[in-house]
Formats: structure tokens, C-alpha cells, sequence
């Protein structure tokens, strides 16, 4: 056949014409894979591959840190640390994280939270985002720091919002934060002071910033009726005035409180629907485990004592992106591989971001008082 009757793509390799080797008789070599005893890395000092040395140095870190002398290990990890070419990031991440979580159990927070907020900077997908906010949720719990312990989890929930264990994590979270708030309040109401020469009543309730979940005002609007120069009829409207908004106070405390159980109960109930649409696709102690925490979530909810339609209002808005086809894609997503600033939007930006989304239809029907409070305090003063 001449050349130019050759089609596009038709030629053959000469390897298809070339005859087989042919087959020794006899069984063939065994295989041995190479057998590694305990502690291997120890014996291993004569490496001339100098990664291959850092990489020894990071086990003999990991070994330490199991064996919890964490000092120890973290002079293996800042060892490696300094010595890393800047082009290995994937040990470079591992390494940090080791360094963060070796400094949280030797008390040193604040440098644990800097390495925490530089891997965070430097995360280009949203794997290496959820590791960095679990070691951020880590530090944040050892702190004993429950707002910002909470507002972690919301961000791990707005990247993976079908994982049952976060909002299981969640909810305990804020059955915690009912507590501290209850004794916030009740100390703060102790130490609210009213003196008849003051233009305004000031209140010791202290709070974070913007997003804190629990703000009251420090001082109240100035107003004639509290004037130092009133006379003694006016001093008993002062007196009923303070009455009338240390009684607001008093429910705007228990509205707060009751929140936080409708957040916590909401978090349940939706980890209960999470793990009821699993639970057919696991066995073993998977299945156990997730039986066994579906019951625990029962008996809580009891403890909460809300009304059945309250219940299934709650289990109604907390299940409607709860569809099988959906976590089934959630589950097989690919990593994303984006830029900070892009990883940056993926993730809620505030507590009230996260509440609002999840939580906001029960809340209008849960809670009205919360939006009368302010008006009333402005109307009683």
C-alpha cells in the first residue's frame, strides 16, 4: 500500500509485531515488602537526602506529641520548620499545625492563634481551610472561649453544612453558652448601680463587639425624670422607672436564654435528620455510633420541654435542604482549589451571618420579643 493510503492515526508501534517473552516454568519470586520495627525513624540518622532527614525529624515530633511531651515536640517541629525549602508547603502545613497544637498544651495561645491565622491566609483550597478551622475550633475550646468556639463551627458547617458531627459539636456548644449567660446576667443585674445625682443609669454588661450573643446597653438615654434636682414625687417615678427597666432587663434576659436553647435544639434536631438519612448505608460500630447518638439527642430534647408543633416547626426548617440526591454530590465534591479570597466567601463572616440563615424563621416565630426590647426601654425612660 503506498504511503499516502496510510489514514491519520494508523500506523502501528513495532512493539505489537515483536514475539512474547516466554514464561520461566516454577513459581515466581515471592514478593516482601519492606518491614519497618517501632520507632524505625530513630535508627535512620545517616541520610543523605535531606528531605528524607526533616522527614525523619517530623516523626520523632509525632512520637513525642502521642507521648504528650510537648515540648519535645515542638523543638522537633520548629527544628524542621527552620530547615524546610519553601517549596515543600505540604509539609510546611503539617509541621505548623504540629507546632500550633504543641504550643495550646503548653499555654501559649496567642502564638498557637498566629500560626493558626497564617495557614488560614495561605490556604488555597477548602481542605486545607476546614484542617485550619479545626485547629482554630481546638485552640478556641482550650481557651474555654465559647463565642468564638461557636463561630468556628458555623464556618466549618457553611463549608460542609451535611456533616452531623459539627452541628451535633454546635449544639453542645450553645447548650454551654446558656449557662454563661444566665450567670453573666445575674451578676450584672447585681452590680447595676442607680444614684438619684446621675443623668443616666449605668449597667456593668460587658460584651466583645458587634457580635457578641448577648448586648446590652451600658448606659441608658439621658432623661429629665432622673434629674438630681427632682423633687420627691419625681424620685418615686425614678424609682418605678428603674423598677419598670430592671424588669425589661429581667425578660429581655430570659428571651436571650431561651434563644440559645432554640439554636441549641435546632442544631440537634438537625444532626438527628443528618444521621437518620446515613443510617442506612453504615454498618458496624458506624451504625452504633450513630443509633446511639440519635438516642442521646432524644432524651435531650425532652430536657428542652418544647410543645410538639414547636418541634416540628424546627425539624421542618432545619430539613428542607435535606435532600438524599444533594449530600449524595456533597459527599463526592471535588476539593476547590481557589485563592484565599475566594476561600474567603465560601465561609460565613459572622455569627449573625450564620444565624440569620439558619435560624431566622424559627427565630420570628420563637422569639418576638427580642425586637419589641429596645423600643420599650426607650418608652419607659
Amino acid at each position: 500500500m503506498e504511503t499516502g493510503c496510510w489514514l491519520l492515526g494508523g500506523e502501528f508501534e513495532d512493539s505489537v509485531f515483536e514475539e512474547r517473552r516466554e514464561r520461566r516454568p516454577g513459581l515466581p519470586a515471592s514478593y516482601r515488602a519492606k518491614r519497618c520495627e517501632p520507632q524505625w525513624f530513630y535508627e535512620e540518622t545517616g541520610s543523605s537526602d535531606e528531605v528524607e532527614a526533616l522527614t525523619l525529624k517530623k516523626f520523632k515530633g509525632d512520637l513525642a506529641y502521642r507521648r504528650q511531651e510537648y515540648q519535645k515536640a515542638l523543638q522537633e517541629y520548629s527544628s524542621v520548620s527552620e530547615k524546610l525549602p519553601s517549596t515543600n508547603f505540604a509539609m510546611k502545613r503539617d509541621v505548623q499545625e504540629g507546632q500550633a497544637r504543641c504550643l495550646v498544651h503548653l499555654g501559649r495561645h496567642t502564638e498557637a492563634l498566629e500560626i493558626a491565622a497564617n495557614l488560614e491566609n495561605k490556604a488555597t483550597n477548602t481542605d486545607h481551610l476546614t484542617t485550619v478551622l479545626y485547629l482554630q475550633f481546638a485552640i478556641c475550646s482550650s481557651l474555654q472561649n465559647l463565642e468564638k468556639t461557636i463561630l468556628c463551627l458555623q464556618k466549618l458547617i457553611s463549608l460542609h453544612p451535611f456533616d452531623p458531627w459539627n452541628w451535633g459539636k454546635l449544639a453542645e456548644a450553645y447548650l454551654s453558652l446558656g449557662p454563661a449567660l444566665s450567670t453573666l446576667c445575674a451578676s450584672s443585674q447585681k452590680q447595676n448601680s442607680f444614684a438619684s445625682g446621675d443623668k443616666t443609669i449605668k449597667s456593668s454588661f460587658t460584651h466583645s463587639g458587634k457580635d457578641c450573643l448577648l448586648c446590652f446597653p451600658e448606659t441608658l438615654p439621658e432623661s429629665p425624670v432622673f434629674s438630681g434636682e427632682a423633687s420627691s414625687s419625681n424620685n418615686q417615678k425614678n424609682e418605678k422607672a428603674l423598677k419598670n427597666i430592671q424588669n425589661c432587663v429581667a425578660e429581655k434576659r430570659e428571651a436571650v436564654l431561651l434563644e440559645t436553647q432554640m439554636k441549641a435544639c435546632a442544631s440537634f434536631i438537625r444532626t438527628r435528620l443528618l444521621l437518620q438519612l446515613t443510617q442506612s448505608q453504615q454498618t458496624s460500630f458506624a451504625l452504633e455510633r450513630n443509633l446511639r447518638t440519635q438516642q442521646e439527642i432524644a432524651d435531650k430534647m425532652k430536657e428542652f420541654g418544647f410543645k410538639e408543633d414547636t418541634l416540628l416547626l424546627i425539624a421542618e426548617v432545619m430539613g428542607e435542604d435535606i435532600v438524599p440526591e444533594k449530600i449524595k454530590d456533597e459527599v463526592h465534591t471535588e476539593v476547590k482549589c481557589v485563592g484565599p479570597t475566594a476561600l474567603t466567601a465560601l465561609v460565613i463572616a459572622s455569627s449573625k451571618e450564620f444565624e440569620d440563615k439558619w435560624f431566622r424563621k424559627i427565630k420570628d416565630h420563637f422569639c418576638p420579643f427580642e425586637n419589641q426590647f429596645h423600643t420599650e426601654i426607650q418608652i419607659l425612660v
